[in-house]
């Protein structure tokens, strides 16, 4: 969930044009959180990510906080809240560049869960039924991540935005990929975007489906994007390897706060019926 130019490549389309998509009887369902289980997200599935993290983006994220991450009613709350919140990493000499350390207090706190160290896949389909937050400043995401991010960095471990939405942008829902040779730092990223008016008041379903050959991105089923993969090696296609799941919703930051925050807006949820992973199942001889 980078920071998003203003030259990215991306389509606008119209729902009722798109083509119609549904997962076939060779996916297995291989993974899934249907969040049914009141309390803290589950930690054999879900790990967090704390601190002021990424993009200038104005929340803190929490560790295990059930104000701004639980179950309840059969699905997963992450919450943002205006409230003044300690920076835990706070170094009164750290240089104003240094911003995650320079902060010494949060205005907005808020959570990002993620699978890292708690499962990655290669390859799949990754359904997510939810409902994203309104409002100005709000930057909600489903997004995934290469594991060995820690060792070649962003962007050369390949970043798949399955859902991305902008408060300032009601009713439209972004889908991106980011790699060495693609992204918004370069003004070349890819993506689309689409038209979906009642995204903050209902349920949709977000999934991407993952093969060797592309990336399908689908809301409720309508493919409206697909990346395919153009055999050039890693810079473009570094998709041949494990990625790790994020859920997250953030506030401010280049993309999110383009227009500021509205501060009446809050306590603000980012709602998840189900987290789902399907694989294809073995084909006999391979």
């Amino acid at each position: 969930m980078r920071v998003r130019n203003q030259l990215i490549a991306c389509c606008l389309v119209c729902a009722g044009t798109l083509a119609m998509a549904a997962p076939g009887s060779d996916w297995k369902l291989v993974w899934a959180d249907e969040f049914d289980r009141p309390g803290l997200p589950d930690p054999t599935r879900w790990n967090y990510e704390e601190g002021f993290v990424r993009n200038r983006e104005l929340q803190y994220y929490t560790v295990a906080r059930t104000n701004n991450a639980r179950v309840e009613n059969g699905l997963l709350i992450i919450e943002a809240h205006k409230e003044r919140f300690p920076n835990r990493r706070h170094r009164p000499d750290a240089p104003p560049e240094r911003w995650q350390q320079s902060r010494q207090f949060a205005e907005y706190t808020s959570a990002s869960l993620t699978t890292r160290d708690r499962a990655s896949w290669t390859y799949g389909r990754f359904e997510i039924r939810a409902r994203v937050p309104g409002g100005r400043g709000t930057w909600p995401a489903v997004w995934m991540l290469g594991t060995n991010i820690t060792e070649v960095g962003w962007p050369a471990c390949g970043e798949i935005d399955i859902l991305e939405y902008v408060g300032h942008e009601p009713g439209i829902v972004h889908a991106n990929v980011h790699t060495r040779g693609y992204n918004h730092v370069r003004g070349n990223g890819r993506g689309a975007r689409l038209r979906v008016p009642d995204a903050e008041t209902n349920f949709h379903t977000y999934a991407l489906e993952w093969t060797p050959e592309r990336l399908d991105f689908f809301v409720d089923d309508r493919k409206f994007f697909t990346l395919e993969n153009d055999g050039t090696g890693a810079d473009s296609w570094p998709f041949d390897a494990p990625q790790y799941l994020i859920l997250n919703l953030a506030i401010g930051g280049a993309w999110g706060g383009q227009q500021g925050v509205d501060d009446s807006i809050f306590p603000c949820r980012f709602e998840i019926d189900y987290v789902r992973v399907y694989q294809r199942a073995p084909q006999p001889g391979r």
